[in-house]
């Protein structure tokens, strides 16, 4: 059997063992882990710290089930309802609330369970370690946010802190102890009382913020590095946090249906015939000054949306890049011992620099395809789209990260040609897929953003936008991808609604395409070759998309709306 096999296997037998514990502790049937997320039916369950973040390949079974063990325990000990109410606004202090909230409900471990205590402090314990191994906590803001999170850990479990990096926080903690203390106090003395507890909880992060705000007032204004450092410490903590899982997005959802007729097809999904089908580059396709006038446009809408794409760059590479080993770091106060300077030490028995620590990197191996919808409805939102695809893609290059910019349309409405040649022949009953499909390619992998910025401004192109074929072209998308040498690679479908093709929903049932899409999203997400994700503009995409995002456009997309997308691209399946 072939180890990546071998790896699944054991994956998801230890997901059902860790789904059973839960089970067992919260009595609620309906949870189940489903590539390494924890359900409520299909509704994954959002991640309520950092810590609670897994990787059901990478970590051993003892981290997997602290995970399941401390969800569990939110879900038995949160009253879910008194959290949402008592949520701060402000991001940073929400996810220092949730972070010791979650502490809160890890210390209410049931009576003779020992076995869950040790859970717990495994899976702290290890996210302390791969963060501080990582190099985050090197900057002002990441050892700020660590260090209170291993004080607050420590002062409600009982434990001490991190042997490992007791010397890194030292004297961060002794500088915000005096400040921190007396809610820390309570937050010890307040677990079993929720409102109590949310009080000081609360307090430490009025407090956090202010800190941070002080941080950043004295900070020079063309620090680039330390602002890096902040954005790479917020971007760990808050990236593996699923804030918006469980909120109900007040947008309209994609309407969907059975195919009676694909159910009863006994070949599956047909195409009646694919002799007029197209790929196409459509910057080919518009006047050279035409083209250089999109551009213009689209540069004018980003330049007044002020758009830092430098940053926006820094936080894609934080959410896409995984750690890897880069060398040593010598002469280090702590670490492992370095043999090379053990003289040193009988020489000068004072000097403490004979350590050094592993360095490592972060290497974003990864490969970002958009697929958008071009059918007619699209033709209302497409500036706003061209807006946000256009800098999502020049962060990405900037970023070190493959990307591609594709499309899907029809080449002519209602049928065209194929359409012709079904009446030619006495219109056979359920033809399946009956038009004239078209894929458009914006911009190829092996093409920078400078090169096809041009090209990208072919979006206006106004007779592009007819009718969809959605599975089709999320199927050559996925293969395009599969093409690549990238250790990850994720597909984003944007789209305003669901499949449409008159001639194909006369000549079969209106639920056809509908369908079709769904089988191709499900077959991918079986096959774990590409991560498909749903960009709903102005409609929650969630029945077709397991990981799905809904966002309103009708104004111009800002930082704020960048930084929500780039959350949600950066959370793994």
């Amino acid at each position: 059997m072939p180890a990546e096999r071998q790896a699944l296997l054991l994956a998801e037998e230890r997901e059902r063992l860790c789904a059973a514990a839960v089970r067992a502790l919260t009595g609620d049937a309906a949870l189940h882990y489903r590539d390494g997320r924890l359900c409520r039916g299909h509704r994954p369950l959002p991640l309520y710290a950092p810590h609670l973040r897994t990787d059901r390949f990478a970590d051993d079974f003892a981290s997997l089930r602290g995970a399941a063990d401390g969800a569990a325990l939110h879900l038995m000990h949160c009253d879910a309802d008194l959290h949402r109410r008592l949520i701060p606004a402000d991001p940073l202090a929400r996810l220092m609330f949730e972070l010791l909230e979650q502490l809160r409900c890890e210390t209410l471990t049931p009576p003779g369970m020992p076995g869950v205590v040790v859970n717990l402090r495994q899976r702290f314990t290890a996210w302390s370690r791969a963060f501080h191994r990582s190099g985050l906590a090197d900057g002002h803001l990441g050892i700020l946010l660590y260090t209170v999170a291993q004080m607050a850990w420590s002062r409600l479990t009982g434990e001490p802190v991190l042997e490992e990096t007791e010397g890194l926080i030292e004297a961060t903690r002794a500088a915000i102890a005096p400040a921190l203390g007396v809610s820390l106090a309570g937050l010890r003395r307040h677990r079993d009382d929720q409102e109590a507890f949310a009080g000081h909880a609360l307090e430490i992060a009025r407090l956090v913020c202010e800190m941070i705000r002080a941080m950043r007032a004295e900070q020079p204004p063309d620090d680039d590095a330390d602002t890096g450092d902040e954005e790479s410490a917020r971007a760990a903590f808050s990236l593996w946090l699923g804030f918006d899982d469980d909120e109900q997005k007040d947008m309209a959802v994609a309407a969907t249906g059975a195919s009676r007729v694909l159910d009863a097809s006994g070949g599956g999904y047909r195409i009646y015939t694919t002799r007029y089908d197209e790929e196409i580059r459509p910057a080919t396709r518009v006047r050279r000054a035409l083209l250089a006038e999109y551009r213009e446009k689209l540069d004018a809408r980003i330049a007044a949306q002020g758009i830092n794409v430098s940053r926006l760059a820094h936080a894609l590479r934080i959410a896409l890049a995984n750690p890897e080993r880069d060398g040593w770091s010598f002469g280090e106060e702590h670490g492992r011992i370095d043999g090379r300077r053990l003289a040193q030490l009988v020489s000068s028995p004072n000097e403490r620099r004979l350590f050094r620590l592993e360095r490592r990197t972060l290497v974003a191996d990864c490969a970002v395809s958009f697929l958008i919808d071009c059918s007619g409805s699209m033709k209302a939102h497409i500036e706003p789209v061209a807006t946000m695809i256009d800098v999502l893609s020049r962060a990405l290059d900037q970023a070190g990260v493959t990307s591609e910019v594709l499309g899907f349309t029809t080449a002519a409405w209602n049928g065209g040609r194929a359409r012709l040649d079904w009446l030619a022949r006495g219109r056979p009953r359920h033809p399946g897929r009956l038009s004239e499909a078209s894929h458009l390619i914006f911009k190829d992998a092996a093409t920078s953003w400078r090169r096809a910025r041009g090209d990208i401004a072919a979006l206006f192109k106004a007779d592009l936008f007819r009718e969809g074929v959605d599975g089709e072209a999320l199927d050559w998308a996925c293969a395009r991808l599969v093409a690549r040498a990238e250790a990850r690679r994720i597909l984003i479908v944007v789209s305003d609604g669901s499949p449409m093709d008159s001639a194909t929903a006369q000549a079969n049932d209106p639920f056809y395409l509908d369908n079709h899409l769904k089988d191709v999203v499900a077959r991918h997400e079986a096959a774990r070759d590409v991560e498909v994700l749903g960009l709903g503009v102005g409609l929650d995409l969630s029945p077709y998309y397991r990981r799905s995002l809904a966002l309103d456009l009708s104004a111009p997309p800002d930082m704020a709306v960048f930084g929500e997308i780039v959350a949600w691209i950066g959370g793994r399946r």
